[in-house]
């Protein structure tokens, strides 16, 4: 399950964890993929639809928790993580956009309960996508 504010790249970071192309657009449902389901991010904006994100997390292996370090502004409550049952993953996006809000991005994930290490991702610049899918997908081949 990939989550995250609006524009911050989860359906960019979807069709790499998928490896698709698809159209990238704004939508107001969850979309199930071939190995995500991407949430839009009205869910996580709007606590009041928190509890469809908790619901949908049942069908997940991971949760993928999103910053965007081109915007410095928080987003989750605090401990906002801890409702999940599965894996959290902390991922930084857009890491060659604004190097200096890196440090606000991972102040804002051990805020919401999100565990070290993040993963600090750029697709546009093919920066660390490899080695979410590694951790992803490598132990399910084993």
């Amino acid at each position: 399950m990939v989550i995250g504010p609006t524009n911050c790249g989860k359906s960019t970071l979807v069709n790499a964890l998928n490896d698709e192309m698809r159209p990238i657009r704004k939508t107001q449902n969850l979309i199930y993929g071939k190995h995500t389901i991407d949430v839009p991010g009205s869910y996580i904006e709007n606590t009041w639809m928190y509890k469809y994100v908790i619901s949908a997390m049942q069908d997940a292996s991971h949760v993928l928790i999103l910053v965007d370090q081109s915007k410095a502004g928080a987003v989750y409550s605090p401990g906002f993580a801890k409702v999940f049952r599965c894996p959290v993953i902390g991922v930084i996006t857009k890491v060659d956009v604004r190097p200096e809000n890196e440090g606000f991005c991972i102040k804002q994930l051990q805020s919401i309960g999100a565990a070290d290490p993040y993963f600090k991702i750029s697709v546009q610049e093919a920066i660390g996508i490899h080695a979410l899918k590694e951790c992803l997908f490598e132990k399910k081949d084993r």
